[in-house]
């Protein structure tokens, strides 16, 4: 999630999110079924897991159905089998897009990935065409109304890798991806549980955008995870937040 104010964007995605709550559950369940699957079902020794099952938690999904998705995963229980595949691509105002799926029918998925990126006057593009942009980190978001001193004392002997405050003051702690379980667990430990924190890819470098082609991105970003095989939606723009209005 790029963004000057990154609190007030969150908190825009978010509602977003919770207007296609249905939707959101199926990917959730999704992602951790693959999760278990790749990594191994124990939640210390899997940070996609953790991840997974804490997002999971976060929507308030309930402890049945992320346990019986942890089992499918193993191969304790029946159930669809879904190959992750990811799509690069550029959509407007040439902002690098990774676009990350879980589907049981390729043909379906990029037929329905392409069509968005076309719609919107972008384009599909090669494996590795924008992915080098990106990186793989941990991020977690603490509101404004925490203590900037406290969190960056407790995140630098945690062992995070960065902490940036965002010009709304809300502060992100940066890990890499196999050190973002540990940070996370040693924050809450020391009383400092963020209000959002996740596994996510992030771009070295953000493009500003004006209102008109940052809601055109938005509108990319809105096509493609209306379909139920897209699990995650990446990019390298800087959203203004009058965008989300």
């Amino acid at each position: 999630m790029a963004g000057h104010s990154k609190w007030a964007n969150i908190q825009h995605r978010k509602k977003a999110q919770d207007a296609k709550r249905g939707k959101l559950f199926t990917r959730l369940i999704r992602e951790i079924v693959m999760a278990a699957k790749a990594g191994g079902t124990d939640l210390d020794a899997n940070p996609a897991l953790r991840s997974a099952v804490d997002k999971a938690k976060s929507q308030s999904v309930p402890r049945d159905p992320i346990d019986r998705a942890i089992k499918r995963g193993a191969g304790e229980l029946d159930g669809s089998d879904y190959e992750e595949i990811r799509y690069e691509g550029y959509g407007p105002a040439g902002i690098a897009f990774i676009v990350d799926c879980l589907s049981d029918n390729r043909n379906r998925t990029v037929a329905e990935v392409r069509h968005a990126f076309s719609k919107s006057g972008g384009n599909l593009g090669q494996s590795g065409s924008v992915a080098y942009m990106f990186s793989s980190v941990g991020v977690l978001l603490y509101s404004p109304e925490h203590d900037e001193d406290a969190i960056l004392e407790a995140a630098l002997e945690a062992g995070a890798e960065d902490i940036i405050v965002a010009d709304d003051a809300s502060i992100e702690v940066l890990t890499s991806a196999e050190d973002y379980v540990k940070v996370k667990q040693a924050m809450i430990e020391a009383g400092l549980e963020p209000e959002e924190s996740d596994l996510t890819m992030r771009a070295a470098t953000n493009t500003s955008l004006e209102l008109e082609d940052a809601s055109k991105v938005l509108r990319l970003v809105d096509m493609l995870e209306s379909s139920d095989d897209v699990q995650e939606v990446y990019f390298n723009a800087e959203i203004p937040e009058e965008a989300y209005v």
